[in-house]
């Protein structure tokens, strides 16, 4: 059958991770029946039945593999209505995201063996698959195009939330990372919210009170205040002090252009039926420059804080 337009996901990497799951006899439905499985992901009573038996595809998977156990354990890779060699790159990547969820792997080690697998493979065609959510503490993982581009930015500022114990960060981030092209109004308005949530963490880690209906470019600026970053704190006698100034002015240019980015397209706030909708390369810029600044801000308080208890 011919590759579909819509596959980004290769033949060459679906192949793999199907051949992996076959050699090293993988239980792909985990601890749920086969048709519990699969009945998450298709409506089996609407897939036509391989057995004049049966009404649907529910019914034969039924009969052949809890029943009589007359298939193969691996039918289910070359059975031609799921078609996992050729369907959309969103149902193959749903197919293996859902063999990882808690509710059918339940041995963490098992599920992030395979996760590591899948990502191992997925990454020559620019696919990765992340954790997006939880439940009772398990990761629920999601497939999203790789953005090589800032996910180092990215990556950088969740470990040093990790320092600050800040939970709220974390969540956020993913968020972004996994909204960028599905849902680019969450992810800028999400990257706004990240710089906000930014500067509260430091005046809060600071003891420097703020009011709850403070916007965001004021808060930068008490931000930039206590990290002593404002033009007005740079030596007229420090060497650049031009381009400096330029470059911690430019902080408070990318503050007030989320603001009023998010207020336009964003989340958070309604808009009349005709707004356009914004693209996923303006999301994209908006995360890597909140994203940027976030990792700026951060490190600088980081450092002034052990120069201070030092």
């Amino acid at each position: 059958m011919e590759e579909q337009k819509s596959q980004t996901v290769s033949e060459i990497t679906r192949r793999n991770i199907l051949d992996y799951l076959r050699a090293h006899k993988i239980d792909w439905a985990g601890r749920l029946s086969e048709s519990g499985f699969l009945s998450r992901l298709y409506k089996l009573n609407e897939l036509p039945s391989t057995d004049s038996r049966c009404e649907n595809a529910g019914g034969d998977i039924g009969l052949h593999r809890e029943h009589f156990i007359d298939w193969s354990d691996d039918w289910v890779y070359d059975d031609y209505r799921f078609d996992l060699m050729n369907c959309p790159d969103e149902e193959f990547l749903r197919f293996i995201c859902e063999m990882i969820h808690p509710v059918v792997r339940s041995e963490k080690d098992e599920a992030e063996f395979l996760l590591e697998m899948f990502n191992a493979n997925l990454v020559g065609d620019d696919w990765e698959i992340v954790a997006t959510t939880f439940i009772s503490k398990k990761p629920v993982y999601s497939a999203r195009r790789r953005l090589t581009d800032i996910d180092h930015s990215i990556s950088h500022v969740k470990e040093i939330a990790k320092g600050l114990n800040a939970n709220y960060i974390t969540q956020q981030i993913t968020r972004m990372q996994t909204s960028i092209n599905t849902d680019p109004e969450l992810a800028l308005g999400t990257a706004k919210e990240l710089v906000e949530t930014c500067c509260k963490t430091i005046l809060t880690e600071s003891g420097i009170t703020y009011g709850k209906s403070v916007d965001l470019p004021k808060l930068m600026k008490l931000t930039l205040k206590e990290l002593s970053l404002l033009p007005d704190n740079i030596s007229e006698k420090t060497k650049g002090v031009d381009a400096i100034k330029r470059v911690l002015q430019s902080f408070s240019n990318v503050t007030q252009g989320l603001a009023e980015l998010r207020s336009l397209y964003g989340t958070g706030h309604g808009k009349h039926g005709k707004s356009q909708a914004i693209e996923p390369r303006h999301a994209k810029l908006a995360v890597g420059a909140a994203s940027t600044l976030a990792v700026f801000l951060f490190e600088t308080y980081v450092k002034r804080s052990s120069s201070d208890s030092t």
